[in-house]
């Protein structure tokens, strides 16, 4: 619908397609009302929508997806993070995004956070909740974390994203965040993502490690037909036989998912190699392959990691990568930010 159109013009199109059986689901986008059926009707009545008042344009999608669409939308999303946006996903910078995988403590986080500053990281990772296959294993510090990751928040600046496992922490997560992350294990979590995309914070959607492409980027409609456009999908490796690597990360799924959607495409080398040493060269392989950035684990004592500390890279291991990764992004037309003077205050 057009930017003004009016609640009777919306219900007189909704008319219009009832009359010819077609049910069709409202929504909106950045204050554009929408229609969305799962049908295209008859040319007849695409013509009589498209010439109802109020009516801006019809969109005819030929698989599942609506919104996630490049018949939807063929520019790329650009998703801004912070409160001023101080992160840009999905435009000509390539974003690097690296912290923890879990928050254990203060002085953890002090450490790491410098870290990936000082070496360029534009935005901070970090897990307070954590969805462990284990029940013995640590589930992360809950509202502590959040606080600690809250802590970093004010004293660098930067933007940070933590995952939300439950609709019930929506609410409590996206207030000491600016980001919220789904991750594998509740990719088709549809409550979740539902909550998460009326959150009104950016969701960055990680790629189940069983789901087709397809099942991906139709998770990505949960949250966007829930009101949210800022979505941004990373690649995370899905299961495979193979036992040399944690899981196969699958670059193929970047190049094909940037086909089919405007969406921006994140890829997390560590979780899906679990290997520091595979971190450096699937990173740069990423950035070749046309992904927007990197999810990134560092630790500075990772031998004492309470979560995924055999593959966290070190705090040299991480300045050495973004080094390397500087040429290999300028070659395919992007910018990587420069590294900042490591001079944070103590808070």
């Amino acid at each position: 619908m057009r930017p003004r159109a009016t609640r009777e013009e919306l219900e007189s199109v909704s008319g219009i397609l009832r009359e010819q059986g077609v049910s069709a689901v409202s929504s909106a986008l950045d204050d554009i009302s929408l229609l969305i059926t799962e049908e295209s009707g008859t040319p007849e009545l695409v013509s009589a929508v498209e010439k109802a008042p109020g009516v801006d344009r019809v969109v005819l999608v030929a698989g599942a997806q609506r919104l996630t669409s490049r018949e939807f939308r063929a520019e790329n999303t650009e998703v801004k993070v912070g409160p001023a946006g101080e992160a840009v996903i999905g435009g000509t910078g390539f974003v690097v995004i690296a912290g923890p995988c879990a928050v254990e403590g203060r002085d953890q986080m002090f450490a790491a956070v410098d870290a990936v500053v000082a070496a360029g990281a534009v935005m901070i990772r970090g897990g307070a909740f954590k969805p462990r296959t284990s029940p013995y294993s640590f589930q992360g510090m809950g509202l502590a974390g959040l606080a600690l990751l809250a802590e970093q928040r004010r004293r660098t600046g930067l933007p940070v994203v933590t995952e939300v496992v439950t609709p019930g922490d929506v609410e409590c997560v996206a207030e000491e965040s600016d980001m919220l992350q789904i991750g594998t294990r509740n990719m088709q979590n549809f409550e979740l993502l539902r909550a998460a995309g009326a959150s009104g914070r950016p969701v960055l959607l990680k790629r189940g490690m069983s789901a087709t492409i397809e099942e991906w980027l139709l998770a990505a409609e949960y949250v966007m037909q829930a009101g949210n456009e800022n979505v941004v999908l990373c690649e995370r490796g899905i299961r495979s036989y193979d036992r040399s690597t944690r899981f196969t990360l699958d670059l193929s799924a970047v190049a094909e998912a940037k086909r089919l959607t405007h969406l921006p495409v994140l890829v997390d080398p560590s979780h899906s190699t679990g290997r520091p040493h595979l971190v450096g060269p699937m990173s740069l392989a990423a950035a070749s392959c046309g992904a927007d950035g990197l999810l990134i684990d560092v630790h500075t004592d990772a031998g004492k990691a309470l979560c995924d500390g055999a593959q966290a890279l070190s705090e040299e291991q991480f300045g050495a990568l973004m080094g390397r990764l500087k040429p290999v992004v300028e070659a395919v037309g992007r910018t990587l930010p420069a590294a900042r003077a490591r001079s944070l205050a103590q808070v």
